[in-house]
């Protein structure tokens, strides 16, 4: 087994356990279920590259931006060793910027691509050539303030700067398609001015290479990442019931049934 390889399949038993975490949560409370494990795989691997520089320009920062996924980062940084994320009773919601791993307090959606464009003009200004990343829900693209954070990147040539976006095709109500449709994702951000590249969202080989190409495109670069809402767990995926949710002792037990040991 290579290296690589084998860095990929302990990422997908850290998914998988970051994954059993959060149902987890959800037998103490309600959580953003659905979204959350969507966008495990694809967090992970950002999570992975921020923490990979060794060049001394500093960790890159991560914006969360569909806050309400918090639970999957709380899942990944408790697989990283930080206690804090252990229990899920006094955990915040959203993103607050007082806790390990959170770079960027978010809650209201379409604001954190704003915050990471700011934070990658702020790099070019001082020639710092380090990647700012963003993660988006698709939903989330309805939200204009997102659009002008498109526009914004592009005319200032924020190469540096990383978008990856949860498509999952749910939203609280209802498909992205009914709610606003906006397909095709890709030629809309290509037309826009940004590079484009589309990818499952649950593999994590295509997430990490796409990852690679993003960070050394010539433009701002999205990886549209397809995914599964609910991700992992059977009678969640797809399911816009279980945008969020509260789990009992036999839901629990299905759940992690599903993802295994």
């Amino acid at each position: 087994m290579t290296e690589a390889s084998g860095d990929q399949c302990e990422a997908a038993r850290r998914a998988r356990r970051a994954r059993r975490r959060i149902v987890g949560y959800a037998r103490h409370r309600t959580v953003h279920l659905g979204s959350s494990l969507s966008v495990v795989d694809a967090l992970d691997a950002v999570l992975s590259r921020t923490e990979a520089r060794g060049d001394g320009a500093g960790r890159s920062p991560c914006v969360l931006s569909k806050g309400h996924a918090v639970w999957a980062l709380y899942a990944l940084m408790a697989e990283r060793g930080h206690r804090r994320y252990d229990d899920a009773t006094g955990l915040p919601g959203h993103p607050t910027d007082d806790y390990p791993g959170v770079d960027v307090a978010t809650g209201a959606l379409g604001h954190g691509l704003s915050i990471a464009a700011g934070l990658a003009e702020g790099f070019r200004l001082s020639g710092t050539e380090r990647p700012v990343y963003a993660i988006l829900g698709d939903g989330e693209l309805n939200e204009g303030s997102v659009w002008e954070a498109i526009m914004f990147a592009a005319h200032r040539h924020l190469r540096r700067l990383v978008v990856v976006v949860d498509v999952n095709g749910l939203q609280q109500e209802g498909t992205t398609d009914e709610v606003l449709n906006m397909s095709p994702l890709a030629p809309r951000w290509g037309a826009f001015g940004w590079d484009v590249t589309s990818i499952d969202g649950h593999d994590r080989h295509a997430l990490d290479s796409a990852l690679a190409w993003a960070e050394n495109t010539d433009r701002p670069a999205v990886v549209l990442a397809r995914t599964v809402k609910g991700n992992g767990v059977g009678f969640m995926e797809n399911s816009l019931d279980w945008h969020t949710g509260r789990l009992d002792d036999r839901g629990l037990e299905l759940a992690l049934a599903d993802l295994g040991a």
